[in-house]
This record gives structure tokens, sequence and C-alpha cells, in this order.
């Protein structure tokens, strides 16, 4: 194999595994269908990419090439259709990573959410404590940068991604399970199969299965040992004590373990939803054997990952706040964390729905977690891979929420609302879709005013 062809290399995940390619000194290119900080700066990196579906710039070495795709790419893109038709070697994402970490220490983070923060804090703490280790994210790291990091040392964590139940490719000695919501119900069809999916990639796990105190997984799904975690509950094993808020929204902990107690952990990232990730984090880390001082400095030092309550302008005055949350648990344990982090202070949440699929299935538990918030702002659905579907909205969503003010805008609309609005307090932006574009022109604006 002297190159590897991506179909869809804007992903997150996609673009790890080709910077790991380019890394390893194969050619490296590929396809997606709209620009964006990151193709730019895999482009820097020496990857092409261009953005038309054209068949005719897939590489003409049918045996020297790979093809690694995403099932997020339409199945009647061109290129993906030359390339099955055409004779190449054509794989999903979720295999390569199955066959990069197969023969290396791996160390994985699944759960419907809670994963790309535990899993770039997991390997923020390896590099830290100078182990080192390769590491996919499906975020990037703000400590690093990038959500790849590179290492010959033979350990590699990696984000378990249950979407199309990817994470089946993956054999983890030491894995840890923050969730098992329902989600991806056009794939699971419903709750019993998503956790089924998970009780799957539990059996796989050879020595260490972390788990969050009260999921459904019966002693008897693996064969690991097993380890419960929470943020105070003391029934787990991995659990926080003398929990303490200071007055810029960071928490201080004392972790207790099976081994013994870590005393002051002070959580480099904001709010309570973190110090439950970075218990997890650190059961991780402990068990494979990071020294607990290693593991007490690098929480504190972790800068998180990008878009997960990533604050972008924070004062008495006004603050603004960007985070990833696309299911209606995470928008909800978000909107209670910042509610803790600023009480009495008055909170917008402006929140783009991803997926017309996710929209229908929870639309109702949607407006139960915006209705947290003092100030409501929905945009119209990102559809991401998906088609429209007749009757599935915003308004869905938006008919049921109770917050005291509520407003319905199309994207396009978002800036010159925000210009206009002239109570804004705390002011959140969530989504998974391309509300990202729009973080920094808001930032911009909100700056202007402190």
């Amino acid at each position: 194999m002297k190159q590897v062809y991506f179909i869809g290399i804007g992903g997150i995940g996609m673009s790890a595994i080709a910077r790991y390619f380019k890394f390893k000194g194969l050619e490296v290119s590929g396809y997606d269908r709209t620009p964006s900080e990151l193709t730019r700066e895999l482009e820097k990196e020496g990857i092409a990419v261009h953005y038309e579906d054209r068949p005719d710039l897939i590489p003409k070495d049918k045996e020297g090439t790979l093809v690694v795709y995403t099932p997020a790419i339409p199945q009647e893109l061109g290129e993906l259709r030359a390339v099955r038709e055409g004779g190449y070697k054509v794989v999903k994402r979720s295999q390569i990573l199955g066959e990069i970490t197969r023969g290396q220490c791996c160390l994985a983070v699944a759960g419907t959410h809670g994963k790309t923060t535990t899993s770039t804090l997991v390997a923020h703490i390896l590099t830290s404590c100078g182990e080192g280790c390769s590491a996919f994210l499906g975020g990037i790291s703000r400590n690093y940068g990038t959500n790849m990091l590179m290492s010959h040392n033979p350990v590699v964590v990696a984000e378990a991604d249950e979407f199309d139940r990817s994470f089946h490719q993956l054999h983890p000695q030491i894995a840890a399970i923050t969730a098992m919501d329902a989600d991806h119900l056009d794939i699971y069809g419903d709750l019993e199969h998503v956790q089924q999916a998970y009780r799957i990639f539990a059996s796989q796990v050879s020595d260490v299965l972390i788990h969050k105190l009260g999921l459904p997984l019966e002693r008897s799904v693996t064969g690991a040992k097993m380890y419960s975690y929470h943020t105070d509950d003391s029934r787990a094993d991995f659990r926080a004590e003398r929990l303490r808020l200071s007055s810029d929204g960071h928490y201080t902990y004392d972790l207790v373990t099976p081994q013994g107690t870590v005393e002051d952990i002070r959580v480099g990232t904001l709010g309570k939803l973190n110090v439950e990730n970075s218990i997890a984090a650190a059961a991780i880390a402990l068990c494979h054997g990071v020294a607990p001082e290693d593991v007490r400095k690098a929480i504190g030092s972790y800068m998180g990952a990008k878009r997960r309550l990533e604050e972008y302008v924070n004062s008495p005055k006004l603050t603004f706040i960007d985070d990833y949350a696309h299911h209606p648990a995470e928008l909800a344990a978000s909107i209670s964390s910042i509610r803790e982090i600023f009480p009495g202070r008055k909170l917008t949440a402006i929140f783009q729905p991803h997926l017309y699929t996710r929209t229908r299935d929870f639309a109702p538990e949607f407006a139960r977690a915006l209705s947290l918030a003092d100030r409501v702002v929905l945009l119209d659905i990102y559809p991401a891979r998906e088609l429209p579907i007749e009757g599935v909205s915003s308004e869905m969503i938006f008919k049921d929420v109770t917050a005291p003010q509520k407003v319905l805008l199309c994207k396009e609309q978002l800036l010159e609302w925000v210009e206009q609005d002239n109570q804004a307090d705390v002011v959140v932006t969530f989504g998974a879709g391309n509300i990202d574009r729009l973080v920094e022109p808001i930032a911009e604006i909100l700056r202007k005013r402190i």
C-alpha cells in the first residue's frame, strides 16, 4: 500500500486517521463536501483535498491504494460508486481504526456523551506524564491543537463511536463507558438495541472495564475486571469527595479510588460535568499504571476539547460559551452545569438541532432540556447526511419549549439577532452541525460590549 484516499476526509475521525497515515509516510489525499478549518489544516500539512464529487481525481493505482470512507457519506456519491465498482480495496473508517489499534495497548472511551472530553483527557495524562500515546480523538484538543497525537509508544487512546456500530471493531485492554442513552435510533431502532450494542463492546474489553455507576451492565457481560465511577455516589469505586467550587467556575476535589485517595485535584475545565469526565479519565489512567501525582497534575493542566464548554468571553458582565451538545441528555447536563457555574445569571441557549431523525425521535426531550434556560433561540435543523423528512422541523421542539422567552430563527438570521439583542448575560451556542462557523463572529460581537 502506497497511498490512502479518504472519502469524507474532513470528518473529525477521518481527518485523525488521515494524519496518522501521513505520519507513517504514505501519500494521503481525499474528498469532502465543504471546506472547513479542519480541511484547511490538512492541506497545510501536505494532504490534497478537493470539494467536488470527482471520480477522475481518485488515484489511478488500484493495487497500491486503500480507500477509506465514512458511513456519513451518501451511498449514491459518484466517488464511492467508482471505487466500489473499480476494484479498489474499500473499507469503513471504523475497520481501519480497529486494524491500527490491534497489536497495541488500546485504551478506549465509549458513551453517548462525555467520550470526547474523557478520551482527550486520557491522552493528555499519558502525554504530560512522559509515557506518550497515539490518540484518535473525536474533537480538537485545546492543549495540542489537533485531533491526532502520535507516539512510538505502542499505546493507543481511541474514542469508541457507537454510530453505525463502529466501536465493535475495537478490542481494548482498558475501556470506559460513560453513558448508554437512546441515540442513533435510525440505526438501532430502540434503546434496547443501543444497550445491547454497548454490551457487545463491553464483552470485547480484555483487562478493565470502567463504567458510570447505574448503567445496565451486568458483571457477566465481560471477562474484564469491572469498576464503577460517579461524581459523588459513595457506592462507586472511583468518586469525588470534598467537592468545592471556586468563583471562576472550576472545581477541586479529592479522588477516592480502590487504592487510596488522591487529594486536591483541580479540574482545568469548567463545570460539574467535567468533574465526572475527569474521574472516568483518572480511573483509566490509574488502572493503566500512571502515578497518582501525574494524574492530579494533568487534570489541572487540561484545557479541554474544542466545542466542549469552551469559553470565548468570560466576565462578570457577559459570558459566551460554545458547546457541542446535540443529544437531549447532553443538552440538559450542559445547561445544568452552566447554571451551577453562574448562579443567578440569565442564560440564553442558542441551539441548532442535528439530523431530522434525531429531532423526530427526541423532540419532547429537547424541549424539556431547552426549557431549563431563561431564553431559547432555536435554529433550523442541520441535516448532515440526511434528506428532509416530511413534517419534521425545529417547530416540533419549539412548540413545547416553556422557557420565559423563545424565538425561532434560520441560521442566516442569527448574527443580526445577536447584534440587536440587548439582554445578553450568559450566552451559549449548542449543536453538532455548522453552528460552529458562527461562534467566532458571535464572540466578536459580544467582546465589544465588555
